[in-house]
């Protein structure tokens, strides 16, 4: 029996929090972020962070005989759902969510393991909040892990101590994006991503508009929604590549995957914000790499663990627009690259970045926690 704690009910909707809960060899019960409840059926809700903290101070409070509050008993409730349940360890999605969890984990001897994704590890104004408490976090928990290796330097800048500290990078199901032909296509560009500051969709246009004065033909399909999707319609109208350029909106997994079959390459310019948001491993750069689509990116965060500069597409600088287009250019004028790097990329998403590998490293470190906590109970 294994908990797992995300953030939100909405988190259900992140491709690896699904996956660690449909796919985990164990008997998985959720916890996720709101009021909480004591349904009998266990489907109780973990309260939004602040509370939750507060929550942990609570209980050693009434363990010390002092008042009781509604926050002790909300407390009270998620130590009750782990002991009826019989977790055997937990995983919390999201260093904040560890925070937040982590107090009633270590009250009842229940090994926590920690999976960053992101933000929560570089945001600052998560380090400014939640990160307060995350010397605490690394000392409670049984394991943390990153998905990236920049995460894994970023986090022992942090305080994580080596030894808790596990790299495993996000995975994908290859058999959904597989089969694109980028040497059979026309200079198609697609990217795909939420229009927001971290994924910088206005300097892929930059890039782009570019690439259109060498390559008239080029096209650029821009999948997803966010707070630029409206911002970088009106770039394009005033670069004047408003034309060649599809703002698809929002689309199913399916429908992601069959345009990455009409293009010729994959497009993303992630970049640190001025406020320290970062990505992880973008599963969209996995996705294109299964498709055989080669990808056109920057040195940011876990991409350059998935793409191999130069053999499985081109990295640029953040912010070095002319270089994205000078990359695009030698794509779109050159099909025979684009397939030999889309070929490679799949060969290396395939034997690096699967679903079935990355799950299967997870639930390694849940077993070892798990069998860790057994061997100190035998010895207790």
């Amino acid at each position: 029996m294994i908990c797992i704690v995300t953030p939100s009910a909405d988190a259900y909707s992140e491709t690896f929090i699904r996956a660690h809960i449909e796919r985990l060899p164990a008997k998985v019960h959720v916890l996720s972020g709101g009021h909480l409840p004591t349904h009998a059926d266990g489907q109780a809700l973990l309260s939004n962070y602040s509370l939750a903290q507060r929550i942990q101070f609570r209980l050693m409070q009434r363990r010390r005989g002092l008042p009781w509050n509604q926050e002790a008993k909300q407390g009270a409730a998620i130590e009750g759902f782990l002991r009826r349940h019989r977790i055997r360890a937990v995983l919390a999605e999201f260093g904040p969510t560890g925070v937040a969890i982590m107090g009633v984990c270590h009250q009842n001897a229940i090994p926590l393991v920690v999976h960053f994704h992101g933000y929560d590890a570089y945001q600052q104004a998560t380090l400014e909040h939640e990160g307060r408490f995350y010397p605490e976090l690394f000392q409670k928990a049984a394991a943390i892990i990153a998905v990236s290796h920049d995460m894994e330097r970023q986090l022992l800048a942090l305080g994580a101590p080596r030894a808790t500290l596990h790299y495993n990078p996000c995975g994908i199901d290859v058999s959904m994006f597989q089969g694109a032909q980028p040497g059979e296509v026309g200079p198609v560009f697609v990217a795909v991503g939420r229009f927001v500051d971290k994924k910088a969709p206005q300097l892929t246009l930059l890039a782009f508009r570019r690439v259109l004065q060498d390559v008239p033909a080029a096209r650029l399909t821009m999948i997803g929604d966010g707070v630029l999707w409206e911002a970088c319609k009106q770039l394009s109208r005033a670069l004047g590549v408003a034309h060649a350029v599809d703002f698809a909106g929002a689309r199913t997994h399916a429908q992601v995957a069959a345009t990455m079959l009409t293009a010729r390459a994959f497009v993303q310019h992630s970049l640190r914000t001025s406020y320290g948001d970062s990505e992880g491993t973008p599963v969209v750069v996995l996705e294109a790499g299964a498709s055989g689509l080669p990808v056109v990116s920057t040195r940011h965060a876990g991409i350059p663990d998935v793409v191999l500069d130069g053999e499985t597409g081109f990295l640029v600088e953040e912010g070095d627009v002319d270089g994205m287009a000078q990359a695009m250019i030698r794509l779109a004028q050159d099909p025979q690259l684009a397939a030999k790097m889309g070929q490679a990329g799949r060969k290396r998403v395939e034997e690096h970045f699967s679903m079935d590998r990355s799950i299967a490293n997870l639930w390694r470190i849940i077993e070892s926690v798990i069998e860790g906590d057994r061997k100190t109970n035998a010895h207790s």
